[in-house]
């Protein structure tokens, strides 16, 4: 049985996999999910042949297949999915330069072809994928997140990060879910911080986009670990105006519950420029500024300035969120807006607030974090917030110094 196809590179007319640099596109017409008796094949039809991979995830049971890179412009889940085996589809860009498909299962299902074949003529590249049902034990020790080694390896990852386009799309909103793959977060009565934070991030993202106004981009969509400073480089090549880090934390002693929001102290904004320089790589610290060759103090003062915008925009985005949650009928703690020293929160150059919306220690607050319906009230008045914040902030551009 294979758990996972990974690092499946496949060239045309000796064409190398690292020549693989335009984006390729899917064609909607020729792509599909479908059912084959109890199978489920997988058919995506792309302009170029790009590397990717695959492999299985457990609880919930679903299918990643991440690229480098595809645009799925056009494409809808009603227009791909066309088979019982498969519960739900999403797509879209994960972080500068890659793609990620996520298939919800019906069912074990284990991978058991997967191929690329690329056209002579046209140079078009056809994906087929083919999931076999196998028992629940074996897909559960099966599954899991392929090591990263040899795939960042070939994909050639650049580190340099382009500045975002500036145009008037809709504005961007990087929703992480906190913790994720060997760091589970709390847990508390069976119930895992990543867990849900995973499953409250998918649905507020799925809220922002179906605003029209606003576009989620996701830290992770799976339950897999993405180390504090990639949350920040996702981030910035998304070209985020707003970052959201969802947690649910869990105590040992005394009663907290309720939600409660965070920003970055002012003790903390003292050196956390200082920590972004010695950490991130200089074409990662400010979105439209390559700073290789600058020494720490260029980039730290750099920094500082950003900042002297968006610590006070993260400040109202928290105040508004604290607002929108309230509104919404969701419980709030006994001192809802925070500040302390996060390392989450550091990015200089895009409003950042940690919400933590809740506490698994609390009996009422994990039951509440446990269920979709418990949780709408959350996902509505988070989303309420954003939509408030950015109207106000549109407001206020005109005075803000050029």
């Amino acid at each position: 049985m294979l758990r996972l196809i990974a690092l499946l590179i496949f060239c045309a007319s000796g064409v190398s996999a690292q020549e693989f640099s335009a984006l390729a596109r899917l064609d909607v017409a020729q792509s599909q999910l479908r059912d084959d008796g109890p199978n489920l094949v997988i058919d995506l039809r792309l302009t170029q042949p790009v590397p990717y991979r695959v492999y299985t995830l457990d609880e919930p049971r679903r299918l990643v297949i991440d690229f480098r890179e595809v645009d799925f412009t056009g494409a809808s889940r009603e227009g791909l999915l066309n088979a019982d085996a498969a519960t739900d589809l999403r797509f879209g860009p994960l972080r500068s330069g890659w793609s990620r498909m996520v298939v919800d299962l019906a069912g074990p299902l284990a991978v058991s072809e997967a191929g690329m074949q690329v056209e002579t003529g046209s140079g078009a590249a056809q994906l087929h994928i083919v999931l076999k049902p196998v028992e629940a034990a074996d897909f559960a020790s099966n599954a899991g997140a392929p090591p990263e080694a040899g795939w960042e390896e070939l994909a050639r990852v650049d580190s340099t990060v382009a500045a975002p386009a500036v145009d008037d799309g809709p504005m961007i909103v990087v929703i992480d879910a906190g913790h994720g793959g060997i760091d589970p977060g709390a847990e508390r009565g069976g119930v895992r911080e990543a867990d849900v934070m995973l499953s409250l991030a998918i649905e507020v993202a799925d809220a922002i986009n179906r605003t029209g106004q606003m576009r989620a981009v996701m830290t992770r969509d799976a339950d897999f670990f993405v180390p504090l400073e990639e949350r920040m480089t996702i981030a910035r090549a998304a070209g985020a105006a707003v970052f959201v880090s969802l947690h649910a934390d869990a105590l040992e002693e005394g009663g907290a519950q309720g939600a409660s929001v965070y920003t970055l102290s002012a003790e903390a904004l003292d050196d956390a420029s200082e920590r972004m320089a010695e950490r991130h790589e200089r074409g990662d610290l400010l979105a439209g500024l390559d700073l290789k060759g600058q020494d720490d103090r260029i980039a730290t003062v750099l920094m500082d300035l950003a900042r002297l915008e968006t610590g006070p925009a993260s400040d109202r985005l928290a105040d508004a969120i604290v607002t929108g949650l309230r509104s919404a009928g969701v419980r709030l703690n006994g001192k809802p807006r925070r500040k302390d020293k996060l390392a989450v929160l550091n990015a200089p150059d895009f409003a950042s607030v940690l919400v933590e919306i809740g506490f698994l220690s609390s009996d009422t607050d994990r039951a509440n974090l446990s269920s979709s319906a418990t949780r709408a009230p959350m996902v509505r008045g988070i989303v309420a917030a954003l939509l408030a914040w950015a109207q106000d902030e549109a407001a206020r551009a005109p005075l803000i110094r050029q």
